[in-house]
């Protein structure tokens, strides 16, 4: 077995964490990159008991501050000279959020998380890729974009500066910007052998009071209504390791999954190229 490295953030919990047992149980070295250091070890000796794996490891990285992904990439590229797959697994998405909030970095919360921050780690981490026999980025972004079949990315405020702040609005923005950020770097990278693709996440199960504790009580049976249609995150990992490991998707680039066997269309206004620069441009400009 070629025995890959594997980067997978966000990965203490949920579908992260279930994609971070399926690898590790292929005996492949994976790096849990989680925010918070108590969460992140406490999955970490989950993660190795249930993969039989001990050689995967935890480090700690914030996705929404620059000086953190830099510190992170700095602490891998030190101990790593090729990357094999990164999945852009973690994301800011907290519905008891009423009001917009800025990271000490100064720029909106769920913009930087799921957006920025995923950018500025692929591109620090894009030597190590390029080193890999068949280097993967896999981005993740939602099924919810259905529900907002229109939706367009504001690349004159995308931080919800001057409108008034909806934590979904945010949210699908910057999911629909990551799967435009998924068909640029895989133009981007087409003349190497790094692919790009990302996976359309469906509803999945969660324990809402852990997750968001405090909830008010309506916001849990409309969670546990939909949990009723919701599929496990082991189930939803399935999708996220296919990616990963698969030899069937060696050249699949630009591709946008909602599982294995089924390939998605994101709207047409985020398949336009000239809109694609647009959000990229506007994206590149928070990584100087």
């Amino acid at each position: 077995m070629n025995k890959k490295v594997c980067v997978i953030t966000g990965a203490n919990s949920g579908i992260g964490k279930a994609a971070a047992i399926q690898i590790a149980q292929q005996g492949h070295q994976v790096i849990m990159a989680c925010r918070n250091p108590e969460r992140g070890e406490a999955a970490l000796q989950d993660v190795r008991k249930e993969s039989d794996n001990h050689g995967v490891e935890l480090m700690i990285v914030d996705m929404s501050l620059k000086s953190s992904i830099k510190a992170f990439a700095a602490e891998f590229l030190a101990k790593y000279e090729v990357l094999d797959v990164l999945i852009q697994n973690a994301a800011a998405f907290d519905i008891r959020q009423k009001e917009r909030k800025l990271t000490n970095e100064g720029v909106e919360l769920v913009w930087a998380t799921n957006q920025v921050g995923p950018v500025l780690l692929t591109d620090l981490l894009l030597g190590a890729l390029k080193a890999s026999e068949q280097g993967r980025v896999i981005t993740i972004s939602s099924k919810g974009l259905a529900v907002y079949p229109r939706l367009k990315v504001d690349v004159d405020d995308p931080e919800f500066a001057n409108k008034k702040f909806s934590v979904q609005k945010a949210y699908y923005q910057s999911k629909q910007a990551h799967v435009m950020y998924t068909y640029w770097l895989a133009d981007q990278l087409k003349e190497t052998a790094v692919t790009a693709n990302s996976i359309r996440v469906t509803n999945v199960k969660i324990d809402v009071d852990a997750r968001y504790p405090g909830v008010p009580k309506w916001q849990r049976k409309i969670y546990s209504m939909k949990s009723k249609f919701s599929i496990s995150p082991e189930e939803m990992a399935e999708t996220y390791t296919y990616l990963a490991l698969s030899p069937e998707v060696n050249q699949t680039t630009g591709t946008y999954y909602d599982d294995p066997t089924h390939i998605v269309k994101s709207n047409g206004w985020s398949q336009d190229m000239e809109n694609i620069k647009l959000v990229m441009g506007k994206t590149l400009s928070y990584l100087k």
